[in-house]
């Protein structure tokens, strides 16, 4: 009989009870989650007979890590103390809830037979004459009962062991021809010298710039495939957080048209404004200035994106110093400690732009459309329209005129408000045609 070792993992608890932490439910989750995933485990999955199957909480978390039942076995205990009329029968049988490996029944001593000092040999013997003499497992007798469980878990721990085993050596020489590998590097490391330690240093160091590089540049070998990272990250804050923070800024056009309207009139003090007059500019530039400094919160938030994003890479580049704790410590200290000091630079330098923005309006740049522009855009628009525009045209008739050779010739004649055309007799037809 092989040696089985048994772990007894916990009942997940719904509601904490007493001292028990308010998380309790996720903490025995986690830990039964910890065992049972491991793939040379074999699950006992045990369900009281007395309540739904569909609702067991261990079948529930033995179909999470094994979807197809190839390493669980199901345990149905307290089969003794199922209503009048009803049975397991279904379920032994394996047609209800079917697992590749089935069920097995037991019978197992109450608190009543514990109090009463009842032997485990008593204990197996009333547990036999129960499957004996009950109709509903009468046929199954044999294949129920703490004995048969500990033959079957025998059984099927050696043709787990026997299965498994060839892909678990087969990842043990892997691993030892990986450890092997590495430790050739060492052979001829000595930890005392002290240019040892520098050139390693060095190397450990100029390994983690080329990381860091690669993570913000988008180049590297190791891709990472689940989500945004480095430099697509922060690209993805400029094109599209950025101006997300820009749209999401309240815009309330009925106080805008408010403010406007107060400075003007502040601006025209005592004096009479006229309806007809444009928007004076001192009132032009109090309103846009004003809607320019609301671009401090947005700007500065993507400052901060940014810098936790490059934050967070050199934490994934120092991974590969966990070798060494307080070089990857340290290392991410001085790093870290370094962008937060560019951080205030940069939000110095952002503040400065708004400034500078704020300090002069600059009514000459060609994306700014005031009186001048769009008169000049109308004038535009306005001249190409009379341009087209044909104020005479008809047939007439040049006497005599010596550039015009072969006498008296008539020609059609078009007059637009920016040309003089003319067209042979043959010219017209044509256009009449098409």
């Amino acid at each position: 009989v092989l040696s089985l070792t048994l772990i007894d993992l916990p009942g997940i608890t719904k509601v904490p009870v007493g001292d028990q932490p308010p998380d309790i439910e996720q903490q025995i989750r986690d830990m039964i989650m910890q065992f049972i995933s491991r793939e040379n485990c074999l699950i006992l999955a045990v369900t009281p007979a007395n309540t739904d199957l569909a609702n067991s909480d261990a079948l529930k978390l033995a179909k999470e890590v094994d979807p197809q039942g190839l390493r669980t076995i199901g345990v149905i205990t307290k089969l003794d103390l199922m209503d009048e009329g009803t049975d397991a029968r279904e379920i032994l049988e394996n047609k209800l809830l079917p697992l590749r490996r089935g069920y097995i029944g037991v019978v197992n001593r109450s608190q009543k037979d514990i109090d009463g000092k009842k032997d485990i040999k008593a204990a197996l013997l009333a547990e036999r004459k129960f499957f004996l003499s009950h109709p509903a497992y009468r046929h199954m007798a044999d294949r129920m009962g703490t004995p048969y469980l500990q033959k079957v878990l025998n059984q099927q721990l050696t043709n787990h062991i026997r299965d498994t085993l060839p892909a678990f050596r087969s990842k043990l020489q892997s691993q030892l021809l990986s450890i092997e590998h590495e430790v050739e590097k060492y052979k001829n490391f000595r930890p005392e010298d002290p240019t040892r330690k520098t050139k390693a240093l060095l190397q450990m160091v100029q390994q983690f710039s080329v990381d860091f590089e690669k993570r913000i540049e988008g180049s590297g070998d190791q891709v990472d495939t689940l989500e945004l990272s480095g430099g697509a990250k922060i690209n993805r804050i400029f094109h599209e957080r950025f101006p997300f923070e820009l749209v999401k800024m309240e815009f309330n056009e009925k106080e805008l048209r408010r403010e406007i309207s107060y400075a003007i009139k502040n601006i025209h003090g005592i004096r009479q404004v006229l309806p007809r007059l444009f928007t004076p500019d001192m009132a032009f530039e109090a309103i846009v200035k004003k809607q320019i400094v609301k671009l401090k919160g947005p700007c500065l938030k993507s400052v901060d994106l940014v810098m936790q994003e490059l934050i967070n890479t050199v934490k994934k580049c120092t991974k590969k110093l966990a070798t060494y704790p307080r070089l990857c410590e340290e290392t991410e200290r001085i790093v870290a400690g370094y962008i937060r000091e560019r951080e205030e630079k940069t939000k110095d330098q952002v503040l400065l732009l708004i400034d500078i923005q704020v300090s002069y309006i600059n009514t000459n740049h060609e994306d700014f459309i005031g009186f001048a522009n769009a008169q000049q855009r109308s004038s535009q628009v306005n001249k190409s329209a009379v341009g087209n525009q044909v104020i005479r045209k008809g047939w007439l008739t040049i006497n005599n005129i010596g550039i015009m050779k072969g006498g008296s010739k008539e020609y059609w004649f078009v007059l637009t408000a920016e040309s003089l055309s003319w067209y042979k007799d043959d010219e017209v037809r044509n256009e009449e045609l098409l």
